[in-house]
């Protein structure tokens, strides 16, 4: 019969190999995974970037087509009254807004609030300027509009400003 030292000789190197082993290959598996992970990213956003940055656009030009200023020279009051062109400021904004909600998937949430925000603060500047007493017809609200854009930055600006923030920011 082996004494149990002698069969620990035999099996010991055996042992050692094989945790060796073990640990090697553990380490080529999660090598592997590592670097299919970084393949699978890199491949990932080589097609996500174009289209983040074609959402940041899209939205932009939301926000100058929204622009009191801009807005009041593209749409034209269809007739002289100033609830009609105040319905009729807020609808082309609305539609705007609807055409590019889908962009909201691609950009980041705190940067779709603002967006949001924009697109409320812009639709109330046309409200209160329609409910004051100097806005007696659609052109004078036109007149109103322009002025009060006069004295203050349009809401959209903030909005475009953190929206080239934030493209800096993913770019680099």
């Amino acid at each position: 019969m082996i004494p149990v030292t002698e069969l620990l000789f035999y099996c010991l190197p055996a042992v050692i190999t094989g945790l060796i082993a073990y640990y090697f290959f553990n380490q080529f598996v999660r090598n592997e995974n590592a670097r299919r992970r970084f393949l699978l990213q890199r491949e990932y956003s080589k097609d996500l970037v174009p289209i983040r940055l074609q959402a940041y656009e899209r939205m932009v030009l939301f926000l100058e087509r929204i622009d009191p200023s801009r807005l009041l020279l593209r749409v034209a009051p269809a007739e002289d009254r100033k609830e009609a062109y105040e319905a009729l400021l807020i609808r082309h904004i609305e539609e705007e807004y609807d055409h590019n909600i889908s962009q909201q998937i691609y950009i980041s949430e705190e940067c779709w609030s603002v967006i949001r925000t924009a697109k409320n603060a812009t639709i109330q500047l046309i409200r209160k300027t329609g409910m004051s007493d100097k806005s007696l017809n659609a052109g004078k609200l036109r007149e109103n509009i322009l002025s009060e854009m006069l004295d203050k930055t349009a809401p959209s600006a903030a909005a475009l400003s953190y929206i080239k923030k934030e493209v800096s920011d993913f770019l680099s």
